[in-house]
C-alpha cells in the first residue's frame, strides 16, 4: 500500500496541480484519483512517471510506493 500522505506532501511541494502532474506523467486524472483511493495499484510505468515528474529520489520513491 502506497504512503498516500507522503505522496500528497511531495505533490504539494512540487507546486503543480493534480491536472499538471497527471498530464506530465501521462496518467488519466480519474485513474490517478482511483489509485489514491486504493482502487487498484500503481503500475511500474506510473511509478516511474510520477517519480520523474515529482523529482523523487530513489529513497523517496521506495518510501512512497514500496513502504521501505
Amino acid at each position: 500500500m502506497p504512503d498516500i500522505m507522503l505522496l500528497r506532501k511531495k505533490m504539494d511541494e512540487s507546486g503543480m496541480t493534480v491536472k499538471a502532474i497527471t498530464e506530465k506523467a501521462g496518467i488519466l486524472r480519474e485513474t490517478f484519483y482511483n489509485r489514491l483511493k486504493g482502487y487498484g495499484e500503481f503500475t511500474a510505468s506510473e511509478i516511474v512517471s510520477l517519480s520523474n515528474v515529482l523529482h523523487l529520489t530513489a529513497s523517496e520513491r521506495d518510501k512512497i510506493f514500496f513502504g521501505e
